[in-house]
């Protein structure tokens, strides 16, 4: 689900970094901050941020002399991505194993879609593994997948958040995509 959230960060500037006036450019905080976001892969109930859309507010920075830098407060706005259990998504396999597939979907890489919801689908482990079923529709490698959030767990050590998948349902399962499918004529 995309979300609009307001969020508030620490912004440390090194007091070298000030201008000649001593005052510190609004560029640099905001630049900070930037350089900061890009290190999370995402934040724990706020998702994978996507982007800033609205800086709100500077506060007025706090120094700490032992460390000669200050501490700025940023308030500002972002777009973010996280996945709801129920939510219907779209993802492109990009590794299959013997229990079920892989599944990278927007900024999500663990994105994981277990043999036991996929219904009428089984393992062909003949050259490349692939999925088949009954009405010889695959599941591969490179294959679009319509999904359906089972559940999602935050994982505090990456940073990161894992989707358990389902293509138990209607409309669900690979997508066919514009072209041949990969026939050749």
């Amino acid at each position: 689900m995309l979300l609009e959230v307001e969020c508030l960060h620490e912004v440390v500037i090194p007091k070298k970094d000030f201008d000649t006036n001593g005052m510190v450019p609004t560029s640099l905080v905001v630049t900070k901050l930037l350089k900061k976001l890009t290190t999370y892969k995402a934040l724990d109930g706020i998702g994978y941020i996507l982007g800033v859309t609205k800086l709100k507010t500077i506060c007025k920075g706090k120094s700490h002399e032992s460390t000669k830098c200050i501490d700025f407060s940023v308030a500002f706005i972002c777009r973010t991505l996280l996945p709801m259990k129920g939510e219907v998504m779209f993802g492109i396999v990009h590794t299959v194993t013997r229990s079920g597939v892989f599944l990278k979907s927007g900024p999500m890489e663990l994105v994981y879609l277990s043999t036991q919801k996929m219904p009428n689908y089984h393992l062909v482990d003949e050259g490349k593994p692939m999925f088949l079923s009954n009405d010889l529709s695959r599941i591969e490698e490179g294959v679009v997948i319509r999904f359906v959030v089972l559940a999602t767990r935050w994982r505090q050590m990456n940073c990161d958040i894992w989707v358990l998948a389902s293509i138990e349902g209607d409309s669900l399962g690979p997508v066919a995509t514009a072209g041949l499918d990969g026939f050749e004529l």
